[in-house]
Order: C-alpha cells, then structure tokens, then sequence
C-alpha cells in the first residue's frame, strides 16, 4: 500500500532533477527509506545504551545440556 505526500523542494534543485531526467519521487522515497532507517538504528543504539544486554549464565550451562 501506498500513500501520498507532499513536499516541497527548491526551485533551482527541482529544475536540475529535470534537467538530469531525476525521478523526484522515487529518490523521495529512497531518500525517505534512508532516513528511517537511519532514525530506527540510532533508536537501536539509544534503546541499547539505556539497557545494554548482560551475559546470562543460563544460555553457558543450557549449551552443556547437548549430548552432541
């Protein structure tokens, strides 16, 4: 599913996508696709530096349970 949008963009800038044969909205959407990711991993890095993980012993002792 798709949605539409608005947005706004230099003349000058706009005129030289043309000008290039740039398709606006699909670098739109790549550029858009870019910053969220971006945001998601730094929301990552946040979310980790406010409760970083912690060796569990349990995951050491359940690995010994294998007979293999």
């Amino acid at each position: 599913m798709t949605t539409r949008t608005t947005f706004t963009l230099e003349e000058a800038l706009a005129e030289q996508a043309r000008h290039l044969g740039v398709n606006v909205s699909a670098a739109a959407r790549d550029g858009v696709a870019a910053a969220v990711r971006a945001a998601r991993a730094r929301a990552d890095r946040d979310a980790y530096t406010l409760k970083p993980e912690r060796l569990d012993s349990f995951w050491a002792e359940a690995e010994t349970w294998s007979d293999e």
